[in-house]
């Protein structure tokens, strides 16, 4: 067994790599980028040593620095994570030319698997279930809708070196098909420097369920049943589960046996995913191999009792699997969110900064120790104080939970969301806590297609209906009663004039355009030892009790007898007014004031301030570095014309004129780091 080992990566994964190595007495060496100087992996680690400035393509993708940091510190093993080097096989032979163990599959593997096209061929031979399509690169957009109407629509064109949805269309006549080609092939040459483009048949409401396997080198082989990763957006997952509620033991059996199949086909040994779309038939054909460790791999862990990073480890350094097909189990039913820095009200523009506060939800379970399931468990590379830094890509860390079925692993989730306190950045929280609470979702009925159907707009506040608006009201008022308690002891009150709390309130929703919406509400049985009240909203009661500490901003307690955990903040994190009290509770937050009922009739007279007229500016809709002014003053510009690009997070976001005009001012230059809504440009 290694005694030491390197780690190619950085984040949630770095640590969680690092956590196993712990385990089994392994030293750990970290790599960092300037801009990880004080991250939690660099921290967690035995060693660290710098290899370049910030972005990634001076730092974490120099596979040269990499292997000199392993030399220089005498690690004997390299385990790449996700992303960046772990699946470019001339880094692996490099490695192994070296001398130093790559924790992964051999070069020749994953050379193998990496070429969409060739990948289909060997599955083919291998006797696995293709897509019915042309797997040779296709060479005009007259030969590209010739072989669509073969194979028949809808079809879809991809491109050979593809990957995060860029190089994908979907076409249905051959009008798409036609510009679908072109598109994906000038899309394929910018992204990747390789533009072959093959079509290919598209599965009608597909689901994406990927088969985990893991080999050693003397020929053993198993797969760790499936995880169903078809709640997609852009097509990048965002929540996750194992097992499938939707294919029979039957199908899982013939996916597991084809992808042990595939890999068999090509000599693979270490951790490796085969992913199949399938049809609402429950067919299934090979989509792709990954020849990596998933991010979403903590749900195959849940419901097999297995850590597959420690078996990724004792493969590469040469030990059998401890394990046989038969002794694979499957227990219960795990799911994990994506919690990303993104504002999901702002169409999931990139968030970075500082996170000011980052507390997640008690953790009952954790990453590489098997002896505890049924619970909550949090992989993360962050830290309360810590820096998002825009280099890299937008997911702060990923909410895992494992209950006895799957209506129990989705109230599991719900319940975590809700304890999940992040500040300083956005995040995806409430658009996750909308999912799970989508009558579909609930019931297992969706595809790949799910998120694109059911929020094509975009995500608004009002696309997640709480089961019980009410609750949120009493919250507010039962917060509002304990600052009015603590008002009741201020000293140095003058005699027969001390502060008196009543048991009637109005409650003050604020919305949009400075609409509110009051509602009365009453306070009695008021304990402050016990922190007990009696909330009445209409004609409902809610006898709501929680030991909730003044300033603090997860609640939780239980309401008439049931636990429940929600947010509350006081002040200017309530953002609409500095008075209100801002609740969160499954996804839904309100503002609201909580007034005397003379209060309220006054609050209902008080003008309403407009906010100043930003329409003649263009600006930054997200924190990033601005990349390129594309306009100069006096210059004339019509609407949907190019104005500025900038990039967050490995993404490019390019700002266009929503109207006709001339430009007054620039007002930032190419190279600044810009903040939200950030002016840009000015207009006349």
């Amino acid at each position: 067994m290694f005694t030491k080992i390197l780690i190619a990566n950085r984040g949630e994964i770095a640590c969680r790599v690092i956590k196993t190595a712990r385990k089994m007495g392994i030293k750990t060496v970290a790599v960092y980028s300037e801009a990880d100087k004080d991250a939690r992996h660099v921290m967690l680690a035995d060693e660290a040593v710098h290899i370049g400035p910030a972005p990634s393509r001076e730092s974490y993708l120099l596979g040269e620095k990499i292997i000199a940091a392993c030399k220089q510190t005498g690690a004997q093993a390299i385990h790449p994570g996700y992303g960046f080097l772990s699946e470019n096989a001339a880094f692996a032979k490099l490695v192994e030319e070296q001398g130093i163990v790559f924790i992964g599959p051999k070069h020749y593997s994953m050379a193998a698997m990496g070429d969409k096209i060739e990948s289909k061929k060997l599955a083919g031979a291998a006797g696995v279930n293709c897509i019915p399509g042309v797997n040779s690169a296709i060479e005009s957009a007259e030969q590209a809708v010739e072989i669509a109407k073969g194979i028949g629509y809808p079809v879809m064109i991809k491109a050979s070196a593809g990957g995060g949805g860029k190089g994908l269309r979907v076409a249905f006549n051959d009008k798409e098909a036609f510009e679908g080609f072109t598109s994906c092939r000038n899309e394929a040459r910018n992204s990747f420097g390789d533009d072959r483009v093959f079509v290919e048949k598209y599965v009608e409401e597909p689901r994406h369920i990927e088969i985990q396997l893991i080999g050693d080198a003397h020929g053993n082989m198993v797969y760790l049943n499936e995880r169903e990763c078809s709640i997609q957006r852009r097509h990048q997952k965002v929540i996750e589960e194992a097992p499938s509620s939707f294919i029979s033991d039957a199908t899982r059996k013939a996916m597991g046996e084809q992808a042990v199949a595939l890999a068999r086909a090509v000599k693979y040994q270490s951790a490796g995913t085969v992913e199949f779309v399938v049809g609402k038939d429950q067919s299934f054909y090979f989509l792709e191999m990954n020849t990596r460790l998933q991010v979403e791999h903590p749900v195959t862990e849940c419901i097999t009792g297995l850590d597959l990073v420690e078996l990724m480890i004792r493969v590469a350094a040469g030990e059998k699997l401890p394990l046989t097909q038969a002794d694979v189990k499957r227990e219960g039913w795990a799911m994990e969110c994506r919690i990303n820095a993104e504002d999901p009200f702002r169409n999931f523009l990139p968030s970075t900064g500082r996170l000011v506060r980052f507390q997640p939800p008690t953790e009952t379970m954790f990453a590489s120790d098997t002896s505890r399931w049924q619970g909550v468990r949090v992989d993360t590379g962050v830290q309360e104080g810590g820096e998002i830094p825009m280099y890299y890509d937008s997911m702060i860390c990923k909410l895992i939970v494992h209950g006895k079925d799957r209506l129990d692993a989705i109230a599991k989730m719900r319940e975590a969301l809700n304890a999940f306190v992040i500040r300083g950045v956005s995040s995806s929280i409430p658009f996750q806590a909308a999912l799970l609470a989508h009558p579909k979702f609930v019931a297992g009925d969706f595809n790949t297609g799910f998120i694109a159907e059911h929020y094509a707009k975009g995500f608004r506040a009002e696309d997640v209906p709480h089961d019980d608006a009410d609750l949120l009201l009493a919250l507010a008022a039962f917060v509002n009663r304990k600052y009015r308690n603590r008002a009741t002891a201020i000293s140095g009150q003058m005699e027969g004039h001390e502060v008196a709390v009543g048991s009637d309130f109005v409650v003050v929703t604020l919305g949009q355009q400075g609409l509110s919406t009051p509602t009365p509400v009453s306070v009695t049985d008021f304990n402050s030892k016990t922190g007990s009240s009696l909330v009445t909203v209409g004609a409902r009661s809610y006898q709501i009790c929680s030991d909730y500490r003044l300033g603090e901003v997860r609640v939780s307690g239980t309401c008439n007898g049931q636990p429940f955990t929600a947010q509350v903040e006081r002040g200017s994190q309530a953002g609409k007014n500095p008075l209100a009290i801002s609740v969160s509770h499954n996804g839904t937050r309100i503002d609201a004031l909580v007034l005397s009922r003379r209060a309220a009739e006054l609050h209902a007279l008080m003008p309403y301030k407009a906010p100043p007229d930003m329409s003649r500016f263009v600006l930054s809709p997200m924190p990033g570095l601005l990349v390129d002014v594309a306009v100069q003053p006096g210059q004339k510009v019509l609407a949907g014309e190019r104005v500025a690009v900038i990039e967050a997070m490995k993404m490019e976001n390019v700002l266009f004129a929503a109207t006709d005009g001339v430009v007054a001012k620039v007002l930032a230059a190419k190279g600044d780091s810009l903040m939200v809504d950030q002016a840009i440009v000015e207009f006349a």
